[in-house]
């Protein structure tokens, strides 16, 4: 595990009810019906934004089209991941015969797959990957209004652009392809996704303005709320769960019942018992939703991003309690060091270079395996970063 943000790996998921009508992905259950009726926009393809007068040129506000084809890994990467030899073993293993076409690879790896045939204009190509009205919505009813000086971006939302300004809509928009990997494709050896909204955000190649009262520790904690209830999605619908997804479920559950109080006005999750249970799943799945709402319309300020730092970095007793399992101290630790990561970063002017910061490198490599977790020791580093942020 790194302290950089990563560039965390593709995977396939099944967008809930709760954000079906976010996604391009939930065109799946109905794209074709409605086509048909001629209710749902076209797809365009990229190309459609590549002309230099729009975001194909060389202007500062005018390269993302440049920016996503040469440095964003969604444009070449989720699709090269399906012809590695690592991607056939695992399409062996679930009797895939062609994971670039196939759903439960597709859907993440080259989503431009799902679009039924009805809603693909003459230049949208399937080969384009993650692309841009991957994230921004179907252009058809848009494209040509958008750039226009007296439309508002509320214009163009209601013209069928995807909100992404708005951190719960963005979360929404990402998570189905970063966070929740399907049982049986983790048992055929796909490597397990922890979705980080301020992480992921960071760490893509920028071809966007981030909004002015942009805050990465708010940005963070909706992800994390996000990924909490997809988690519990997926964990309602299994018959008999998946033990290591119960227990980075029960970790977030735990990392976010620590915030309790940080907001009067964020619902509470500190009765939910972490236990494997439907009900729970169920209860947390509904609270998780609503925690990254009232996150994302909060006035979030920098005493809350200090007060969230410090709080879980005053956790080490909670590595010590005899009653929980390693496996599940394991999980809490590494979810706490990607959380205290984002935070520091967030409070940075407050907190610059200090011990605090090269404790936390060291608290990384406390989680680097989690098999060989030390809670002890991972308690005493912890116990130094509190008191560091003190000082």
């Amino acid at each position: 595990m790194s302290r950089k943000p990563l560039s965390y790996p593709l995977h396939n998921f099944r967008i809930p009810v709760v954000i079906a009508t976010l996604g391009f992905l939930a065109l799946r259950s109905g794209g074709a019906e409605h086509a048909q009726a001629g209710g749902a926009p076209r797809f365009l393809g990229a190309t459609s934004c590549s002309s230099s007068g729009c975001h194909g040129g060389g202007g500062k506000n005018q390269n993302q089209y440049l920016i996503w084809l040469a440095r964003d890994f969604h444009s070449q990467r989720p699709v090269a991941t399906l012809t590695t030899a690592r991607s056939k073993q695992i399409a062996d293993a679930l009797r895939i015969k062609e994971p670039t076409t196939d759903t439960r690879c597709a859907s993440c790896h080259s989503p431009s797959h799902e679009v039924p045939q009805a809603l693909r204009a003459e230049a949208f190509k399937i080969s384009e990957g993650v692309s841009c009205e991957t994230c921004h919505g179907p252009a058809e009813n848009w494209l040509r209004s958008h750039t226009r000086p007296d439309w508002t971006h509320a214009d163009r939302v209601f013209a069928g652009m995807r909100d992404l300004k708005s951190l719960y809509v963005r979360a929404n928009t990402c998570v189905a392809c970063h966070q929740t990997v399907a049982t049986p494709l983790l048992k055929a050896g796909h490597p397990e996704l922890i979705f980080e909204l301020d992480g992921q955000c960071a760490s893509q190649p920028r071809h966007w303005r981030e909004r002015t009262n942009w805050n990465g520790a708010q940005a963070w904690l909706i992800g994390q709320a996000v990924a909490l209830r997809e988690m519990s999605w997926q964990l309602s619908r299994e018959a008999e769960p998946d033990q290591k997804l119960v227990a980075r479920w029960s970790a977030l559950l735990w990392l976010l019942q620590k915030l309790e109080g940080l907001d009067v006005e964020f619902p509470a999750l500190g009765k939910i018992p972490a236990e494997a249970a439907s009900q729970n799943f169920l209860v947390t799945l509904k609270a998780g939703d609503e925690l990254a709402q009232r996150v994302s319309t909060s006035q979030w300020t920098d005493e809350m991003s200090r007060k969230a730092l410090k709080t879980l970095a005053s956790t080490s007793n909670d590595f010590g309690q005899a009653g929980t399992a390693l496996q599940f101290q394991a999980r809490r630790a590494e979810r706490l060091v990607l959380a205290l990561d984002r935070l520091f970063a967030s409070c940075r002017s407050a907190h610059p270079a200090s011990s605090a910061d090269a404790n936390l490198s060291r608290l990384f490599r406390q989680v680097q395996s989690l098999p060989e977790f030390n809670a002890s020791e991972f308690a005493d580093v912890l116990n130094q970063v509190s008191r560091s942020l003190e000082e």
